[in-house]
This record gives structure tokens, sequence and C-alpha cells, in this order.
């Protein structure tokens, strides 16, 4: 017989300022068939304390995943997309660009800083369930994460 530890939670790290996304990607995750932490912040700057453990974030646990809203207050998301993958120590956590916007500039710029890929959130509520379906199956199940 062997024992085997439990398998930590992957951590994800939800950059969105919309509380109904918020709350939708929240409702999707507690449907996932793997364990999920899902932490959240409303802005840029907050993502920024969080991935650097700075004020009210000093417990924070490093994210597996983030995933990044660009329409974001305080510190948008490329301007957070561009200081994570050109932080050595951050640079590994996949970045999944998850946004309402189709400009063909920010998906361009969003590659530009090394974007792992590039959503745009659906307006149906089905469809985003699906959405975040399609992340868990392909990040969280196919994809083998980088080590912390």
């Amino acid at each position: 017989m062997t024992d085997t530890l439990p398998t930590p939670p992957i951590e994800i790290l939800l950059v969105e300022d919309a509380p109904g996304d918020v709350r939708l990607t929240f409702e999707a995750f507690k449907k996932a068939t793997i364990d999920v932490h899902l932490s959240s912040v409303k802005d840029g700057a907050e993502a920024l304390d969080y991935l650097y453990k700075k004020g009210g974030y000093s417990n924070a646990k490093r994210p597996d995943l983030i995933l990044l809203d660009l329409n974001i207050p305080k510190v948008n998301g490329h301007e957070v997309l561009a200081q994570v993958k050109s932080d050595p120590q951050l640079k590994r956590i996949p970045v999944v660009v998850l946004t309402s916007s189709k400009n063909d500039d920010d998906v361009r710029r969003a590659y530009d800083a090394h974007a792992n890929c590039y959503l745009i959130k659906p307006g149906d509520l089905k469809d985003f369930f699906s959405l975040i379906r399609a992340i868990e199956d392909f990040w969280l199940t196919l994809v083998k994460l980088p080590p912390s």
C-alpha cells in the first residue's frame, strides 16, 4: 500500500472588477471536477499587491493560473500582464486574458506581452459556464502547469 499525500488545490487568481462576472466565475468553478481555490481582486493595483504579497496580501498563495480582465481600474490589464511576464519570479504563471474586448489591438498587445491565451467573455450565461469548463478542461486538466 502506498501512502499518497493529498494534492493541494489549484490556485487561481481572478482579476476582475465586474461583480457579476466575479460571481459567475465563482459559481462556475464550484462545479469544477478538480480541487480549485479561486481568489479574486478587483483592480490591477490589487493584483500586483497580491502577486508581490504586499499590504493585506502577505499570506497570499502564488497562483498556478491568472484569469485577467483587461479593462480594470487603477492599473489596467495590459500593464499587469506586462509586469507579470517581465518578472523572473512570476513570468511562468500562465495568464489567460478573459475579457469582453474584441479589439484586434487588445489581442495583439496581449500576445505581444506573452499572454498564454486570449478569451472573449460570452454574453450568454450558458456560454460563460461552458467557457469556464473549457478553461478547467484545458488549463487545469490537460496542461502540465509549472511548479510554484
